[in-house]
């Protein structure tokens, strides 16, 4: 049987997107299938977060995106940080259509993670691409960066 850990908002996080602290976030929650190696979620974006014409904004999908990529460390217990991330938009993701997302992790040199995020709709169709490379740091760089 495979090992699913649902990973719920914290009421003392502020992160944006996975936070339940941040009155203005996004409050994703993801799961995380430590067989398959992914970290999957399932959204509607919602009218706080729309860009133009009824869609998503860009930076709302590039969070998402993001969060997916970023929340596959917890497979290793390491803390990785976002070094560059690169989007590919499809197609329009409309603010009240239910999206899928998926992460998973393609290659690990040195302190670098190579990761790749997907946006799908219910029908499967592929919405936006992200391809990441996070760095690992460790605990007490988190500690030692000023506030």
């Amino acid at each position: 049987m495979a090992q699913i850990l649902k990973l719920e908002p914290k009421n003392t996080n502020h992160c944006f997107g996975c936070g339940a602290a941040n009155p203005a976030g996004m409050k994703l929650a993801f799961e995380l299938d430590f067989e398959s190696r992914r970290t999957r979620g399932s959204f509607v974006i919602g009218p706080n977060y729309a860009g133009g014409g009824g869609f998503a904004h860009g930076g709302i999908i590039a969070v998402v995106l993001d969060e997916a990529m970023g929340k596959l460390s917890r497979l290793t217990d390491e803390k990785a940080v976002t070094a560059e991330m690169a989007i590919e938009y499809k197609r329009p993701i409309a603010i009240d259509q239910r999206i899928l997302v998926q992460g998973w992790q393609e290659e690990e040199k040195g302190r670098n993670r190579f990761r790749v995020a997907e946006i799908y709709d219910q029908q499967g169709n592929l919405l936006a691409r992200g391809k990441g490379r996070f760095v690992v740091v460790n605990q007490e760089h988190f500690a030692s960066v000023q506030r």
